[in-house]
């Protein structure tokens, strides 16, 4: 075999190897990121219903912190069913409204993750602050039915 030859089939055997190597090599997964898609407007008398379109995509559906984008987010989504067993059985209903309306010292919210609800409230309301109550209040209490028993 000439020399020539040998060089090729070296060369392509480095190829070869060189290809194999960065094909085994793990892929980092992409980052993760949370879609801020624009308010859809739902009605104000329904918590459930608003808990669904508003809530549920972090908090999940049985509001232990488990929906779809809550590994995106930087800081855990709470779980929303232990409220009342972290407040000695009695569910907090003033600090979730506070919550709701951003008026508490939550950490996720108000930040870039979780939206200031009381603001977006006001606004989809056209400013009609007896709306924006009934929608506190009723999201409220559904967050009351979700307690771990």
């Amino acid at each position: 075999m000439s020399a020539r030859k040998l060089i090729l089939l070296f060369v392509a055997l480095v190829v070869c190897a060189c290809t194999l190597a960065a094909q085994s090599q793990p892929q980092a997964a992409p980052e993760k990121t949370i879609k801020h898609v624009p308010i859809k407007s739902t009605s104000p008398a329904s918590g459930k219903e608003m808990y669904t379109a508003y809530c549920a995509v972090c908090h999940g559906v049985d509001g232990k912190g488990g929906g779809p984008a809550a590994s995106a987010l930087k800081v855990p989504p709470t779980d929303l069913a232990l409220l009342s067993k972290n407040n000695g059985g009695k569910y907090p209903a003033l600090k979730v409204e506070a919550s709701i309306r951003s008026e508490s010292s939550t950490p996720a919210h108000g930040s870039k993750d979780m939206p200031v609800w009381g603001a977006l409230f006001w606004n989809m309301s056209g400013g009609h602050e007896s709306e924006v109550q009934q929608r506190v209040s009723n999201l409220t209490r559904y967050i009351e039915t979700l307690q771990a028993k």
